[in-house]
């Protein structure tokens, strides 16, 4: 069909319209301020804090040690092999997520996901330097010019600064923070450094300068799981429409009376982030960020109209509210079946990863038989089995480890190397050593098929000790 034509279809993809939030005052602005500074200072401060574990040991308070395979946090060290709390954490998280969102509705997105987080630290930068929304709104407008021009490169320089503060601080979680930004700055980092800071000072500064509520609506998929997570009974911001419609802005004459709350002075439109209209009704885009209930808080302070219009509420309650019931049981809403389950299996997985945090063994004990070849006969006609054991030591000091038979009868016990049936493992290190169990010729063991056994291995200083149990194979195989 001719584009001329009046019967053309509207394009199917609009351009973006950019969103120039106005500065707004208010409880939930200030907590949103409150929440920004903690969660900019954690993330930017931690790696430099200092964590003393001996002489053995990295003194950084949270490392992600990839080349020794270890996670440090604060006096927890996590290895490879007890992954599990990390998977727990991670079930923690999304059973968290999805209990605030069933409570409370996407208040994770308003107030602390890091997309919210850096899109307001921006936009702070946008506000100093190009002025409040109509200020920018007339120079996203003017043409180019010199003033523009400056304006323009001194944000893209500070948000570059924020991004580049960003990556770096993410790679300082990886290796000592101090050691790494000396070899940056004296470029003998490793080339992944700089190509991991690279890879995140672009991304932060798109996504926080550029992308903003786009990243939210198209490229985050909370935003569709969240519906089911939430009900009729999720206390979440809405337009209490009963009380706003009609609305105008003339309060003078013979209609005024019919008139509803709202004066449709935009106020909430102004300040939302995401650049949506709150009175549309629930969307898709809204983040809960609660910057529309100050804003219009505000300008019913001004024309002497209760506060309220804009609210956190449940859907549950506006038949109530329409017929002039007074709702104030907002417990009844957080306390139900769903959001209580949710809470009794966030506990749940919690106190299991404590329970197992502290009940778990200094050390660790591997065994496994080498079967190449099954068994071997000795000069002496006894059989011999051989097995790789490894003792990992989990203290921040070397530690001697005694191995033992537990009722070998005739069996006997050796190290490979040693001496003695001692095994130093270093500190924070684990030591492998081949361990041989022998039978004397003619013994049950030597001509049956399989005997069951048992290897202790015992901490000498701290009388942990840790069993593990095998089969020595004989000739009757």
């Amino acid at each position: 069909m001719p584009t001329d034509s009046p019967q053309a279809p509207d394009k199917l993809y609009a351009a973006r319209e950019p969103v120039f939030p106005k500065e707004v005052k208010g409880l939930f602005r200030s907590l949103k301020w409150w929440i920004m500074g903690l969660t900019l200072g954690i993330y930017y401060l931690t790696p430099w804090i200092r964590w003393d574990r001996g002489p053995n040991l990295p003194d950084q308070a949270v490392l992600v040690d990839l080349a020794n395979r270890r996670f440090f946090f604060f006096w927890i060290e996590i290895w490879p092999h007890e992954f599990y709390f990390v998977a727990g954490l991670l079930i923690m998280a999304g059973l968290g997520l999805f209990l605030f969102t069933s409570a409370l509705g996407r208040v994770w997105c308003g107030y602390a996901c890091p997309q919210t987080v850096w899109t307001d630290l921006f936009v702070i930068v946008e506000r100093w330097i190009e002025g409040d929304r109509n200020a920018r709104v007339r120079l996203w407008k003017a043409k180019w010019d010199a003033r523009k021009a400056r304006l323009r490169l001194t944000k893209w320089a500070i948000w570059l600064l924020i991004a580049l503060a960003t990556g770096g601080a993410w790679v300082f979680y990886f290796t000592d923070a101090p050691t790494l930004l000396a070899n940056l700055l004296t470029l003998q980092a490793h080339p992944i450094a700089y190509s991991t800071i690279a890879v995140l000072t672009f991304t932060t500064f798109f996504f926080g300068g550029f992308a903003r509520e786009q990243i939210c609506i198209y490229a985050c998929p909370w935003p569709r799981i969240q519906a089911a997570m939430m009900d009729e009974d999720t206390i979440t911001i809405g337009y209490r429409e009963w009380r706003g419609e009609p609305r105008g802005k003339h309060r003078k004459g013979p209609e005024a009376d019919k008139l509803g709350d709202c004066i449709d002075c935009m106020a909430c439109v102004n300040v939302c982030p995401m650049g949506i209209d709150i009175r549309d009704g629930q969307q898709m885009a809204c983040i809960t960020c609660g910057l529309c209930i100050d804003a219009c808080n505000d300008m019913m302070d001004k024309v002497g109209k209760p506060r309220g219009l804009i609210d956190y509420m449940a859907l549950k309650d506006e038949a109530r509210e329409r017929a002039g019931e007074k709702v104030t049981h907002v417990s009844r809403h957080i306390f139900r079946p769903r959001t209580i389950l949710y809470t009794a299996l966030w506990a749940a997985v919690g106190i299991g990863l404590t329970v197992a945090l502290f009940v778990r063994s200094d050390m660790q004990v591997t065994l496994h038989p080498v079967r190449n070849p099954t068994y071997v006969t000795l000069s002496d006609g006894a059989i011999r089995n051989t097995y790789e054991v490894g003792v990992r030591n989990m203290h921040g000091d070397a530690r001697r480890f005694t191995f033992a038979l537990a009722d070998g009868g005739p069996l006997s016990i050796a190290l490979e190397g040693h001496d003695d049936l001692v095994l130093v493992a270093p500190a924070d290190a684990e030591a492998k050593v081949r361990v041989y169990v022998t039978a004397p010729a003619g013994s049950e063991a030597a001509e049956s098929d399989r005997t069951d056994i048992r290897i202790w291995v015992e901490d000498e200083a701290s009388g942990d000790r840790a069993a593990r149990d095998t089969v020595f194979n004989g000739r009757g195989q």
